[in-house]
């Protein structure tokens, strides 16, 4: 999403109506400076706080119980997903936007798993983004045909345990299977099983393709 475009405005709300109250977490001030601008350009919407990583989120959230919240993923300290966890076992309606770089199939199930009303990439033109709040906020669900392929997607892939979720972590990290296996308090052989059952549901045949893989669908991410 670009802040350059041209960004249509509202004709403003009907008589006696307040306007849809806009929480915006993310991590890049230009990100959250263009977003309050895209916002501000309608008459029936306002931002009333924002937030730089999921604590702050979930802090600004309980301050202003906003209408609509737009919630990146990645972010310090607390990251979205468990922003969204957090907010929504204080407020279970709350009513969340994700607006993320993450097109993964990992990212996108883990999201609405935890009850976001919608998934918005940060390529969507600033018309979208304002549709869709309109949109959250009459509490109807905006899922977008490319996400839906997604979900779609995953739910045909094999997924991992818990312990090869873990053992997956370790990997990216550059431990070989002696230290997984000792971090983790299991035998040599049982980490090069889950070594071995990652590589098949992945469809490789080594570590830095199931890496890549994992990237790629966002069940792990670097930097």
């Amino acid at each position: 999403m670009t802040v350059s475009e041209t960004v249509p405005t509202s004709p403003g709300p009907a008589a006696g109506l307040a306007p849809i109250r806009v929480l915006c977490v993310d991590d890049h001030r230009l990100m959250r400076e263009g977003i309050r601008r895209i916002v501000g350009l309608q008459s029936d919407m306002v931002v009333v706080a924002e937030a730089s990583n999921g604590e702050e989120a979930v802090e600004q959230f309980l301050r202003h119980k906003p209408d609509v919240t737009l919630m990146d993923l990645h972010l310090p300290s607390v990251n979205g997903h468990e922003a969204i966890r957090a907010i929504r076992a204080r407020q279970p309606d709350a009513r969340i936007v994700v607006l993320t770089m993450y097109s993964g199939d990992e990212d996108v199930y883990r999201a609405i798993e935890a009850g976001v009303m919608a998934y918005l990439l940060k390529d969507a033109v600033p018309d979208e983004l304002i549709h869709v709040i309109r949109e959250v906020h009459a509490g109807r669900r905006v899922i977008p045909p490319e996400i839906e392929g997604v979900l779609e997607a995953r739910a045909m892939q094999p997924s991992l345990t818990f312990r090869e979720f873990q053992v997956l972590q370790l990997l990216a990290t550059g431990k070989r299977n002696k230290e997984i296996a000792s971090a983790l308090g299991i035998s040599g052989d049982t980490a090069s099983a889950h070594i071995k059952n990652i590589f098949q549901k992945f469809n490789v045949h080594d570590r830095t393709a199931a890496l890549a893989e994992a990237i790629r669908r966002g069940i792990i991410h670097i930097g």
